[in-house]
C-alpha cells in the first residue's frame, strides 16, 4: 500500500482562483487523510494560460495572492532581473524583449540604469505563501511543486543569461524544444521553449540550475521536475518547422547536473523526475542512479498487453509516485466514457471506474499516490484541465466548496 497519499489541485482551481482559499483547501484534504498538495508551476503563466512556457522560471504569478511585503535577500540572484524584465515590457508595450531597442535588448548599463523598479508585488507574495506553508506544515500536509525543465524564449531568464541557451547572434532562437509523437499527440509536440547550452552551464558550475532548486525548496517540500528525461536528451526542433516529427535529440547534461540538484534539495526523497512516455531505459537509469522516484499514470496502464508496462498495476515499485491520471489527461471519467471496448475489457471493475482506479494507487506498493482532484470528485471531461497540442479551453477549471461537502464521506472511506 502506498506509504503518503496526496491530491493534485493547481492554484487557480481553487474556487477564488488564487491563495485565497489555500488554508481551507489544506484543512479539507487534511481532514480527508491526505498528507500532501501537489500543485501545477505558479510561475506567471503564457499568453495561453499555460504555466508550463513561463516568461520567468523564478518568479510566482502576481495574482495568487498578497501579503504583507516581506525581505527578499535570498532571491537576490533572479528578482531584480525579472523587476526589470517587467518594467521594460510594460514600457514597450508587451514586445518581446528581441524587439526592444538594442541597449534594452543587449542589456547595456546606461540603459537599465534608466528603469525605475518600484515593484513590490514578488515580496507581498512571499509574504502571503510564507503563511500558507506555515499552515500546511501545522496540518502535516507537504507541498510538492512543479518545475518545468524549460523556460519561454521570451523570458527574463533568457533576456538576462543570453549566453546559457541556444541561440542566433540576434537572440532568436535557432531550435526549440518539444517532443516527436507520442501517446498524446500523433504528430508529436512543439512547445517553443528555448534549448539550453550546457556547456556553458557547466562552465558556471551549474549556478543558474542550483539557484532554480533552491528557489524551489524554499517554496516547497517536493519538487516535481517535468520531462525528467530533458536532462538526459532534448528534442531539438528547428524553429521555423511547424512539424515536430522533424526534430533530433540532442544529448543532454545527465548525471553531473542531476547530482547537483539533488544535493540542493537535500535529498533524492524530496524530487519526483517525471519519465513518462516513451523513455529509452538510460534515463530510468539516471534516475534510479540518484535514487529519485519515477511516475507511473494507471490510465496507461491498460493501453496494450506488454506485460513490462510500467504503468500497469503489477508493474508499479516502491521507487514511483503513482497517478490515476495527472494534468495532462483526460478525467479519469471523461477518459473511461472514451475508452474502447479492448480497453475496458483489460479492467476488472469494483463499483465505478473512479473508485477502482483509487484503490489501485492507493493499494499500490508505490511509495506515494497523487489523485486529481477531479477524479476525487468523479467528474468528466468538462473538468479536465489541459489537452496537450491544443492552446484553447485549458487551465480554467475550478471546483466549487459543494462540490467536496457532497462527498466527503466517499473521500474519508477511500483514504481508508
Amino acid at each position: 500500500m502506498a506509504r503518503y497519499w496526496g491530491v493534485l489541485c493547481h492554484v487557480t482551481s481553487l474556487p477564488s482562483g488564487d491563495l485565497d482559499d489555500a488554508e481551507r483547501f489544506i484543512d479539507l484534504i487534511a481532514d480527508f487523510g491526505a498528507n500532501s498538495w501537489q500543485m501545477l508551476p505558479i510561475t506567471p503563466p503564457d499568453q495561453h494560460g499555460s504555466p508550463y512556457a513561463s516568461p520567468s522560471a523564478f518568479a510566482a504569478w502576481e495574482k495568487l495572492g498578497q501579503a504583507t511585503a516581506i525581505d527578499m535577500s535570498e532571491e537576490l540572484y533572479w528578482l531584480e532581473d525579472w523587476q526589470m524584465f517587467e518594467a521594460i515590457k510594460k514600457q514597450q508595450g508587451g514586445a518581446p524583449w528581441t524587439d526592444w531597442p538594442v541597449e534594452l535588448r543587449d542589456r547595456h548599463p546606461e540603459a537599465l540604469a534608466n528603469i525605475n523598479i518600484v515593484d513590490q508585488s514578488q515580496s507581498r507574495f512571499m509574504g502571503r505563501w510564507n503563511q500558507i506553508k506555515s499552515h500546511a506544515k501545522h496540518k502535516q500536509i507537504a507541498l510538492i511543486g512543479d518545475l518545468p525543465i524549460f523556460v519561454a524564449h521570451d523570458s527574463a531568464d533568457v533576456w538576462a543569461h543570453r549566453e546559457l541557451f541556444l541561440l542566433e547572434p540576434d537572440g532568436h532562437p535557432s531550435v526549440v524544444a518539444g517532443v516527436p509523437p507520442d501517446y498524446f499527440s500523433e504528430d508529436g509536440q512543439k512547445w517553443g521553449t528555448v534549448l539550453y547550452d550546457w556547456p556553458a552551464h557547466r562552465a558556471q558550475g551549474w549556478e543558474w540550475w542550483k539557484q532554480r532548486m533552491a528557489r524551489m525548496m524554499r517554496l516547497f517540500d517536493i519538487v516535481r521536475i517535468d520531462h525528467f528525461r530533458g536532462f538526459h536528451s532534448a528534442w531539438a526542433i528547428p524553429t521555423k518547422d511547424e512539424n515536430a516529427k522533424n526534430g533530433i535529440w540532442i544529448p543532454g547534461p545527465g548525471d553531473d547536473l542531476v547530482a547537483k540538484l539533488v544535493a540542493v534539495a537535500g535529498s533524492p526523497k524530496c524530487i519526483i523526475a517525471e519519465d513518462l512516455g516513451i523513455i529509452p531505459a538510460e534515463v530510468i537509469e539516471l534516475r534510479k542512479r540518484h535514487k529519485l522516484e519515477g511516475m507511473a499514470v494507471l490510465q496507461f496502464g491498460f493501453d496494450d498487453e506488454n506485460p513490462d508496462n510500467p504503468n500497469h498495476p503489477k508493474n508499479i515499485n516502491s521507487d514511483q509516485v503513482v497517478y490515476t491520471g495527472t494534468h495532462d489527461n483526460n478525467t479519469t471519467i471523461g477518459w473511461w466514457k472514451d475508452s474502447p471496448q479492448w480497453r475496458k475489457d483489460r479492467i476488472k471493475i469494483e463499483g465505478d471506474i473512479c473508485d477502482t482506479l483509487i484503490e489501485m494507487a492507493l493499494n499500490s506498493p508505490a511509495g506515494m499516490a497523487i489523485i486529481p482532484l477531479q477524479d476525487l470528485l468523479k467528474l468528466g471531461s468538462e473538468a479536465r484541465m489541459n489537452t496537450p497540442g491544443t492552446t484553447v479551453g485549458n487551465w480554467n477549471w475550478r471546483f466549487d466548496w459543494d462540490q467536496i461537502e457532497n462527498v466527503q464521506i466517499d473521500l474519508n472511506q477511500a483514504a481508508l
